[in-house]
């Protein structure tokens, strides 16, 4: 075979062979109960945003985890747990959402989070900085994590939301929207 000339031969920048840096694994993990109204809206957030991304959940969750797309991942639990930390050692980014009674100021929170222990009252429940703690002790790993709190209204028993809560919804699902970029 004859030798291609210099000119012949494609040139290719040195940056062709340096692969794109993986994508961020991110999870959104809602938790509540979803028959204690307010305290489902986590679920009616989630269900919203994967709308926007172009994706169904069911109206009341039937699996534990919904893969919206390679990046994203939804979660819905009733509370957190211990087996939580291990689940949380497979994504770079997790945003927790939950409602809370009124105890925080505003009506939709967000707030960056840290693994720490924070001792809770209740033997089942655990906050998120507890669950990053137990994830980093356990597999030396702590995503980046944020909480965003939307205020709950009325917990009675069904699983629709309160006005007041629907209300929420919007503001609270473009927050989820932006912290996902």
């Amino acid at each position: 075979m004859p030798n291609q000339s210099s000119h012949d031969k494609q040139q290719v920048p040195a940056s062709a062979y340096q692969q794109e840096p993986a994508a961020q694994k991110i999870l959104l993990l809602g938790y509540g109960n979803l028959d204690r109204q307010d305290d489902g809206i986590a679920w009616h957030i989630l269900r919203q945003v994967a709308e926007r991304l172009n994706f169904r959940l069911p109206p009341i969750p039937e699996q534990y985890q919904y893969e919206l797309n390679p990046i994203i991942t939804v979660g819905f639990a009733l509370h957190l747990i211990p087996e939580h930390a291990e689940w949380l050692s497979q994504f770079e980014r997790v945003l927790f959402i939950d409602a809370h009674t009124g105890s925080i100021p505003q009506d939709v929170s967000f707030t960056p989070i840290q693994a720490q222990f924070e001792p809770s009252p209740f033997t089942h429940h655990l906050t998120p900085a507890t669950c990053l703690a137990l994830c980093d002790a356990l597999y030396h790993k702590t995503p980046s994590a944020a909480l965003l709190s939307v205020r709950g209204f009325e917990f009675n028993f069904t699983q629709s939301l309160s006005p007041a809560a629907i209300r929420l919804l919007q503001p609270a699902v473009e927050r989820v929207l932006e912290w996902l970029g």
